[in-house]
């Protein structure tokens, strides 16, 4: 039976979302990514309109530059704001921004309705709780409700990763045969990877526990 396309999907072009992407495919009526001002912002974006146009998704582009105007975190302030080392670092709470989540799936909620879809989409991932509150099951079980109580259909919120770590998103792409070295991670937003984020050490631990080759260039390791 042929699936319903009926949900959009927050796509950012780097390795969870675009996993996604292509486990949900059948599911997925367009994708939306946000240009939001954040270091490796536009290197991701180039990702996600390559896996989009693989796929014959329709890629929507939005332009939320007032984040980086008059928020605070240090992927918004260049590349020698980020800090080093693992996710689970207190350091890497600095690269939070303010409500990201929250700002752009209440905007992909809005398409949702507007395009008669029955779901937004987020690929958020148990390796993100420690660091990102608004990636945390609290979060997302209490925006989807918003979501649905703020709309005239019930819009659904679907977070099937929520539990998953970032190695078993990894295996499910492996299996689906997906070129990892078509995303991109790095928080620094280099034209290579720099090997020492918070970003590029789950990067590199993913692949690993998934027993894939790692092709990334990275700078350093």
């Amino acid at each position: 039976m042929t699936k319903t396309k009926d949900a959009i999907m927050v796509l950012s072009g780097g390795m969870d979302s675009t996993t996604m992407l292509h486990d949900y495919a059948g599911s997925i009526a367009a994708a939306v990514t946000f240009h939001y001002g954040s270091n490796h912002n536009e290197r991701e974006a180039a990702c996600a309109r390559l896996h989009c146009s693989m796929l014959g998704i329709e890629l929507i582009e939005i332009n939320l530059a007032f984040m980086s105007q008059y928020f605070e975190s240090s992927l918004l302030s260049g590349a020698d704001a980020i800090p080093e080392g693992h996710y689970t670092d207190e350091n890497m709470k600095s690269t939070v921004v303010p409500f990201r989540n929250g700002i752009m799936l209440a905007i992909a909620a809005g398409l949702a309705e507007s395009r008669n879809l029955k779901a937004v989409m987020i690929a958020n991932h148990a390796g993100d709780h420690a660091i990102y509150p608004d990636c945390r099951p609290g979060f997302v079980n209490a925006f989807g409700k918003a979501i649905s109580e703020g709309t005239y259909e019930h819009i659904e919120l679907r977070s099937p990763y929520t539990h998953l770590s970032k190695g078993e998103i990894a295996a499910i792409g492996k299996r689906l045969g997906i070129d990892y070295s078509t995303t991109y991670s790095c928080y620094k937003g280099g034209e290579k990877h720099c090997g020492k984020c918070g970003t590029c050490v789950e990067r590199r631990e993913a692949l690993a526990e998934a027993g894939i080759t790692d092709t990334t260039t990275y700078e350093s390791v």
